[in-house]
C-alpha cells in the first residue's frame, strides 16, 4: 500500500523567519495563510517584489538589524532598540554612533575573538595522540 505524501507546511511567521523579513511588513494574504516548502523555495529562488523590497528597505527583524549593526540581539535590548528599524534608520545609528553601540560592537568582537581561539585550541587537542 503506497503511502500518501502531504505538502509538509509552515506557519507564516515562521516562513517569514526563514526568509529573514518582519511578519508584520508582508502582504496580508502571507500572513493569513500558510506556507509550504515548495512556497517557500519558490519564494527564496524567485522573490516576488514585495520580499526583494523588504530585504532592501525594511523593516528588518531584530536578528536582521543585529546582524546590521555588528552586535548582538542582548546588545540590541541593552540599546534600547527593541522595535524593527528600516535601513534608512539602520544606515542613521550607524552614521551616529552612539556609545552604546560603540560598546556592544567591541564586545560582539570580543566574543567572536574568544570562540575562534576556543575553536583552535579544541582543533589542537584534536591532533593531539591520547596519552
Amino acid at each position: 500500500m503506497k503511502s500518501q505524501q502531504t505538502a509538509q507546511t509552515m506557519k507564516p511567521a515562521t516562513a517569514a523567519k526563514k526568509l529573514g523579513v518582519y511578519l508584520e511588513a508582508t502582504p496580508a494574504e502571507f500572513r493569513e495563510g500558510v506556507v509550504s516548502r515548495a512556497e517557500l523555495n519558490a519564494l527564496q529562488t524567485d522573490p516576488p517584489e514585495w520580499l526583494r523590497e523588504l530585504r532592501r528597505d525594511g523593516p528588518h527583524p531584530r536578528p536582521v538589524v543585529a546582524a546590521k549593526l555588528g552586535v548582538s540581539n542582548s546588545g540590541l535590548a541593552r540599546g534600547g532598540i527593541t522595535e524593527p528599524l528600516t535601513t534608512e534608520q539602520i544606515e542613521a545609528l550607524k552614521a551616529e554612533n552612539p556609545e552604546w553601540l560603540r560598546k556592544e560592537r567591541a564586545t560582539q568582537a570580543e566574543v567572536r575573538k574568544e570562540a575562534a581561539r576556543l575553536k583552535e585550541r579544541k582543533a589542537e587537542q584534536g591532533d593531539r595522540p591520547s596519552p
